[in-house]
């Protein structure tokens, strides 16, 4: 049997508990929907034929009840001129009962069409009924659709995050997080190393400038004084 047509015959409370422990239950609803549809195009196009055969039907009453209106004027006509003598009275009756024996079975038949075009009327009304209980179902459906689509999305979206936020614990980081505290340390550590070492070389640059300069300046402070104590011999 058909999985939506035991859904259906559940109460609505059970509906949502039924889809929901489906393996692929938006899948299963489209399925369900397909189906329902075809069901609905043939439930018209069966009810198109009863409908057109309870018209037909209809239509052939109405004929034969002419006919047979006919036939009892025909059969009135004939007893008329035997009444005017302008047919024989015999012959006129004949003719007469035979007109009401063809009424007789127009009628006859009218009666068997009618209890035809009673059925048909049943079961054009149990079709017409049966096609608005399937697009009630497929309205409905198509609503619970376009929910389940929606829900499963967002319950796609929030298993993605959640189970990203799984794979990063406390621990995980908080460990992650030393590791970085440990590596800024040592990098502060190494750059101020590497300041100290060039204040240091740029103090022993400048002392030896500084003895060079003494020494150059103690050079020139000589010559001076060699040169007066020669002027002063002089």
């Amino acid at each position: 049997m058909n999985i939506f047509k035991r859904i259906f015959r559940i109460g609505q409370a059970e509906i949502h508990s039924v889809v929901e422990k489906m393996e692929e239950p938006v899948k299963m609803t489209e399925q369900g929907i397909r189906e329902m549809r075809e069901n609905l195009n043939q439930s018209l196009e069966a009810y198109a034929k009863v409908k057109a055969t309870a018209i037909r039907t209809n239509n052939l009453i109405d004929t034969k009840n002419k006919d047979a209106k006919e036939y009892e004027e025909k059969a009135i006509l004939l007893l008329k001129k035997a009444n005017e003598n302008s047919i024989d009275v015999n012959q006129a009756e004949n003719l007469a009962k035979e007109a009401l024996g063809y009424k007789k079975q127009l009628l006859d038949e009218v009666e068997e069409l009618s209890v035809q075009l009673t059925v048909h009327e049943k079961s054009t009304e149990e079709l017409q009924k049966s096609i608005e209980v399937l697009k009630f179902n497929i309205n409905k459906w198509e609503n619970e659709l376009a929910t389940l689509k929606a829900r499963a999305k967002v319950a796609n979206a929030t298993k993605l995050v959640n189970k990203q936020m799984a794979k990063i614990d406390a621990n995980s980081t908080i460990s992650m997080l030393e590791r970085m505290k440990t590596k800024v340390e040592e990098d502060e550590a190494l750059a101020q190393a590497y300041g100290d070492l060039a204040k240091n070389d740029k103090s022993a640059d400048d002392k030896i400038n500084q003895f060079i300069k003494e020494d150059y300046l103690q050079s020139e402070l000589d010559t001076l004084k060699n040169k007066l104590a020669n002027e002063e011999k002089i």
